[in-house]
């Protein structure tokens, strides 16, 4: 099958590695023709996956028209600020009724439309999936074993694009619960600020442990609120993406958070990082979320005054010594 991935950050690079490596003729667009270039000519992409050799079959592009000409399944892996754009530029040359995956975790700012949901309103008539779960680049690339999730609500087109994808140790499973499972990847990067600032803190693994599992109750709430399904934020695309996002050293959103936690500006940290940490613009959408369903989510608003400057990260965790007595685990707070 002949395969487009937009995108060529770690995550669309891994993926078309994946791809390429599973015998599918696979081309990845690159904003930057410098990178199109070096994956072309080096089979590398040092910015995004240094020291991870490219197989030598993936191409290349930076012309969009060409990206979106070739494909008989397009990925998208462009963060969620320029995926609506990407879509309406890569549309005149796709071909008709193409699937159209997303790789995508978070949600729009403006109109908070999931991304699957901007795909539908973009490319009416092409069917949208969505590729979720703990699946972090530099561990796939390394060979190690990882599960996923693709999620459509027609799980017959599920079933075929879960033959395009798996390969050796990466397990995909399919799940037709589409809401559940873009929430949950889309909000797990808010809750991993707060866990990174409780590192940054050094407050201790029992509170890293009750921020992460107070987190999943927050972003089941909301996943249900809006239509999903509770028991697949207890799945790969909740709990499992939540975990691996919360504790790795290769998540950039407990990077972010971590280093809040030690003082830094917000400015600062984005700029040295030089990658895009959805869960900075996820918790805008996440809160106006929130008051649409009158939800308290008390650790995605207190994550949204930190990175809006109202409040420190040490401020922050200052809460946790609030003296009102908890209700109910199963309630929020």
């Amino acid at each position: 099958m002949r395969i487009t991935v937009l995108g060529a950050g770690s995550w669309g690079t891994t993926v078309a590695s994946v791809l390429t490596r599973r015998d599918h003729e696979s081309l990845i667009w690159a904003r930057n023709p410098e990178t199109a270039d070096e994956i072309n000519a080096k089979h590398s992409n040092e910015r995004y996956l240094a020291g991870f050799p490219l197989p030598a079959r993936l191409r290349a592009t930076s012309d969009l028209a060409e990206a979106a000409a070739h494909a008989e399944l397009l990925v998208v892996g462009v963060p969620t600020g320029a995926f609506r754009d990407t879509l309406e530029r890569v549309g005149p040359d796709l071909h008709p009724w193409i699937p159209v995956v997303s790789l995508s975790k978070g949600l729009e700012r403006d109109s908070l439309l999931r991304m699957t949901e901007v795909i539908k309103q973009v490319l009416p008539g092409h069917p949208a999936a969505s590729l979720t779960g703990p699946n972090l680049a530099k561990e796939i690339m390394a060979g190690m074993a990882a599960a996923t999730v693709i999620a459509t609500e027609d799980l017959t087109v599920a079933t075929e694009i879960q033959r395009v994808f798996r390969r050796g140790l990466l397990r995909v499973y399919t799940n037709h619960d589409v809401i559940g499972c873009e929430v949950g990847g889309a909000l797990k990067n808010v809750v991993a600020i707060a866990t990174g600032i409780a590192q940054g803190l050094g407050v201790g693994d029992n509170t890293r442990a009750g921020v992460i599992s107070r987190g999943l109750a927050e972003l089941t709430t909301l996943a249900v609120a809006m239509g999903g399904e509770p028991s697949t934020l207890a799945g790969l695309a909740g709990m499992g993406d939540l975990v691996a996002t919360c504790i790795s050293p290769h998540s950039r959103n407990r990077h972010v958070g971590e280093q809040l936690g030690r003082g830094r500006t917000l400015d600062d940290i984005l700029a040295e990082m030089g990658q895009v940490a959805e869960g900075v613009k996820t918790v805008h959408a996440a809160v106006q979320l929130a008051d649409r369903h009158d939800l308290a989510m008390p650790i995605t608003r207190t994550i949204h005054r930190v990175v809006t400057g109202d409040i420190t990260a040490e401020r922050a965790y200052d809460g946790l010594l609030r003296t009102h007595p908890a209700g109910h685990e199963s309630e929020p707070g």
